[in-house]
């Protein structure tokens, strides 16, 4: 993919740099495509950032979202909340579309509700966008994969700037989240809250309120995307030395995140990337 804002991820996906106006809302834009092959599984695992899926070949098959209780499902455009478990997707069948990192608040800007609301849960990204469907016909009509990305960063322009809806938190709660996210999820919950003006428990169910996540488990999942990132980046260091770099007290802690955030171990998740 070639054109403004397109840079090539370690890897082997194409990731779209959203325009200014739009990187409070969505963090970045990856376009992919899988060839078909053996049926398998792939983990989708924590991150600090909701996901929205644009399929354009093939559909999305969950057989377990990260609450089971809310079974499984087949989406050909999907919108995933911030969790805190493994969700279970099926792989083999030949795929290719958009996937989006939204922020907290791009929720609200973009689908119209809390983060809160889509917590540990994926549904049909139709329900919250009834013009999925033309989006979607209007990316198939577009023959290039930068054109389709600048397509879909202006849409959501768009979306965002018609949005109404009611007040959002409390500037607290954006400070808060900043806050960990700056510290790549290392800060004290006791100097978050005292940082806001808050109590720690005021601030944690707050904090839940908005994105689905307490100040502790927002943390660690924060703490864990960047642990991921290190480890699929061009000079990845070795475990031992990502987890010192991000806060862990030793390798063996963040293997026991991988284990309950990833559902596979740090080579087996490595090894799931194309």
């Amino acid at each position: 993919m070639a054109g403004h804002g397109a840079a090539h991820d370690a890897v082997g996906a194409w990731r779209w740099r959203t325009s200014a106006a739009l990187r409070p809302l969505v963090r970045e834009i990856w376009a992919w495509r899988s060839p078909a092959g053996p049926a398998g599984t792939h983990q989708g695992v924590s991150s600090g950032h909701l996901t929205v899926i644009l399929c354009l070949e093939g559909a999305v098959e969950l057989l377990r979202k990260p609450d089971p209780g809310r079974g499984a499902g087949r989406f050909a455009a999907s919108a995933a909340g911030l969790h805190a478990a493994p969700a279970v997707i099926a792989t083999g069948e030949l795929q290719a579309g958009l996937q989006l990192a939204l922020t907290w608040r791009g929720a609200r800007a973009l689908l119209g509700l809390p983060a809160s609301e889509l917590a540990s849960d994926v549904v049909d990204l139709g329900l919250l966008l009834p013009d999925t469907g033309t989006l979607l016909d209007r990316l198939h009509a577009t023959p290039s994969w930068a054109g389709r990305c600048a397509l879909l960063d202006a849409e959501l322009c768009r979306i965002a700037a018609r949005r109404t809806g009611p007040a959002g938190p409390p500037p607290e709660i954006g400070r808060a989240w900043d806050l960990l996210v700056r510290s790549g999820g290392t800060v004290r919950v006791a100097d978050l809250a005292d940082d806001v003006g808050w109590s720690a428990r005021h601030l944690g169910e707050r904090l839940r309120r908005e994105t689905g996540l307490g100040t502790k488990t927002a943390a660690r999942v924060i703490r864990f995307e960047r642990a991921c990132a290190l480890l699929r980046s061009r000079t990845a260091p070795a475990l031992v030395d990502v987890a010192t770099t991000c806060g862990y007290v030793d390798q063996q802690h963040l293997a026991r995140d991988f284990r309950e955030l990833a559902g596979t171990t740090a080579r087996g998740w490595l090894a799931e990337r194309p």
